[in-house]
């Protein structure tokens, strides 16, 4: 049987940047897979450079065990930039398709996008507001000048586009039904970011300031430990993909087959 598979952040430099096609037996699993691409990491690469991955299967994550099928789409997904270490994070749910940010109407519990034009921030806090809301909180994450004592010149943010606004769209669904808040808008900026540009924009609208407080809150460290969006840091002196933190246990990947 055939799979494609797509590699991203630092995986794409050690295995290139395109999408391959592998030929594996009928019936082999996911750690099956990453043991007959270990002989493709480069030298520089350690002996556990999968060790701690995450990987989908046609854009919804996987286990090592998982057993794979003739024209699946694998992703392998390195730790996603910015994840927080917070606790209980875990596996997102089966994601329901996501709506266009679009002010203009439509649904408007959740809505999640993916942008490569400038976030107009004051422009979508002003549309969510309604009369039963107490309170509207907002996270603007925005690019900085330094990052581990090394000056930024810009940041390169990149997606597995489909899988990344699936997996927003549904942690704004658990967040209305964990938060019990109005509504949620996320959005997130990719390609070229200088500094002072707004790379995240999260709002929350809430009859209640304390349910918008933490759901705001759990849905940007949430986003950032398990949503598959990669960022590349070029300093003044050097050029980098950005460390990530390991994915939660349940959606790390052991190639010897199992959880990291």
């Amino acid at each position: 049987m055939r799979v494609q598979v797509i590699p991203f952040g630092v995986l794409k430099d050690w295995l290139g940047a395109s999408a391959a096609t592998v030929e594996l037996p009928a019936g082999a699993s996911v750690a099956e897979l990453l043991e007959h691409l270990r002989s493709r990491l480069p030298a520089n690469a350690s002996a556990h450079g999968f060790r701690g991955i995450a990987v989908s299967v046609n854009a919804e994550y996987a286990q090592a065990a998982d057993i794979l099928h003739d024209g699946d789409e694998v992703g392998l997904l390195p730790p996603v930039s910015g994840g927080t270490g917070r606790p209980g994070v875990g596996r997102p749910g089966a994601a329901r398709a996501a709506d266009p940010l679009d002010e203009s109407g439509g649904p408007t519990d959740v809505v999640a996008a993916l942008t490569r034009e400038t976030i107009e921030a004051e422009k979508i806090v002003a549309a969510i507001k309604q009369g039963d809301d107490g309170a509207v909180v907002v996270f603007d994450g925005i690019v900085r000048n330094h990052s581990r004592g090394r000056r930024t010149l810009h940041l390169d943010y990149e997606a597995y586009e489909e899988m990344a606004t699936r997996q927003m769209q549904e942690l704004g669904r658990q967040a209305l039904d964990r938060f019990s808040i109005r509504q949620v808008k996320m959005v997130h900026r990719l390609g070229r970011l200088e500094i002072g540009e707004t790379s995240i924009l999260i709002v929350v609208a809430s009859a209640h300031r304390s349910a918008a407080f933490e759901a705001c809150r759990w849905l940007i460290d949430t986003l950032k430990q398990t949503v598959p969006i990669w960022k590349k840091e070029t300093f003044a002196d050097g050029v980098v993909w950005a460390p990530g933190e390991p994915f939660p246990e349940d959606l790390a990947i052991d190639p010897a087959g199992g959880a990291a």
